[in-house]
């Protein structure tokens, strides 16, 4: 069986203009690739809302589009869409349940989000060419987590997912994994999530396919099954013209399930200034170039370290945003520039790293969290 997943698609600024105008155009020229394969998924990142509803509180934007976005990827050749994602809750229960509306009227499967916890964690099943084929989509854990009480996304639990992978490989032929996480706008993974990722294979995942940080990574084969660290968007315009390049390209990847396991990755050009849509890489040189020097860098876990040690510096100065007690840009700015105290000392640091690295604490920080929010 050929299976193609396919990154976040986000209808945004000209590409949700073009849609709720009917014109699904934006996926056109990558239509017959979507068509040809035995089963093709995509990450949908915006609910669907179609009635009154307000934007849950969170850090970030809160996404939302029409049905109309649901009818453009069924009618570009999807029959299924991924729904663990930081965005899916972003509208409450509404944008939950009118997202998984739309999804059964335009007759389209879905996997890692319900109406409650139970319904997100449930493992999709698809019989493709007379062998079964169990999908498990999760995502980091950020706003749009399902619970008890409302609906959401499957979460990243390293027990539940390990249950969930040994319950699969008794009821299915092949299990995949769809990870939704990673760092914005870094185009490598960390090294947890090289551990993490190599964890599911380990317990038999039969390929790993992650996205979420807006731009492409490289991949690994680990133990003969294949382990993609990013997609990059796959129909994502930009807020503004001016927004990092990286956003631009990104490649779909086609898995064949049999005897071995191969691929092909499939890259594409989408959402550039002078065009809103999804198109097939012309020249690939400067992209296969990146792919072969990530590649090398996963490989080498000193080297990932490395790499990820630096990118994170930035990490200090994100407890100090959290710690220090300003909020408004001019304050900010100000306190940038060394014109405000700080006001985090050593002791307020190790308090927040206490809390955040020993799990128990944590427990106890996140609830209290929660709670006060609830207030």
């Amino acid at each position: 069986m050929n299976v193609l997943i396919a990154g976040d698609f986000v209808p945004r600024r000209r590409t949700a203009a073009q849609i709720e105008k009917g014109d699904y155009s934006c996926l056109d020229e990558v239509k017959p690739i979507i068509k040809a394969v035995d089963y093709a998924i995509v990450n949908f990142e915006s609910p669907v809302v179609m009635r009154v509803a307000k934007p849950i509180e969170k850090t970030g934007p809160n996404l939302r589009c029409t049905e109309q976005s649901m009818e453009c990827v069924a009618q570009a050749g999807f029959n299924c869409v991924t729904l663990a994602n930081n965005h899916f809750r972003d509208y409450g229960q509404v944008g939950v349940e009118d997202t998984l509306h739309a999804c059964k009227k335009y007759h389209v499967d879905h996997v890692g989000g319900g109406k409650d916890i139970e319904e997100a964690e449930h493992i999709l099943y698809r019989e493709i060419n007379g062998q079964t084929l169990a999908i498990i989509n999760i995502c980091e854990n950020e706003w749009s987590i399902a619970s008890e009480k409302h609906g959401g996304s499957a979460s990243l639990n390293l027990v539940k997912n390990y249950y969930a992978i040994q319950e699969a490989k008794t009821k299915a032929d092949f299990v995949l994994m769809i990870v939704h996480g990673g760092t914005e706008l870094y185009n490598l993974p960390s090294p947890r999530m090289k551990e993490t990722y190599r964890f599911f294979i380990d317990n038999g995942a039969d390929a790993v396919v992650n996205h979420h940080q807006h731009c492409y990574s490289g991949y690994e084969v680990y133990k003969d099954k294949p382990i993609f660290y990013g997609l990059g968007n796959f129909c994502f315009d930009k807020v503004q013209a001016k927004e990092d390049k990286l956003r631009e390209e990104g490649f779909m990847v086609e898995i064949s399930f049999g005897k071995r396991i191969d691929y092909r990755i499939i890259p594409y050009v989408q959402c550039s200034e002078s065009a809103a849509r999804v198109a097939l890489m012309q020249d690939m040189s400067s992209f296969e170039a990146s792919i072969k020097q990530l590649n090398l860098i996963i490989e080498e876990d000193a080297l990932l370290k490395q790499s990820f040690e630096k990118h994170a510096t930035r990490g200090f100065m994100t407890a100090q945003d959290i710690l220090a007690p300003y909020s408004s840009n001019l304050f900010k700015s100000l306190y940038s520039k060394g014109l405000l105290p700080s006001f985090v000392t050593k002791k307020r640091l190790n308090k927040l790293l206490a809390n955040i690295q020993c799990e128990s604490h944590k427990d106890i920080l996140l609830l209290g969290l929660k709670q006060q929010l609830d207030k």
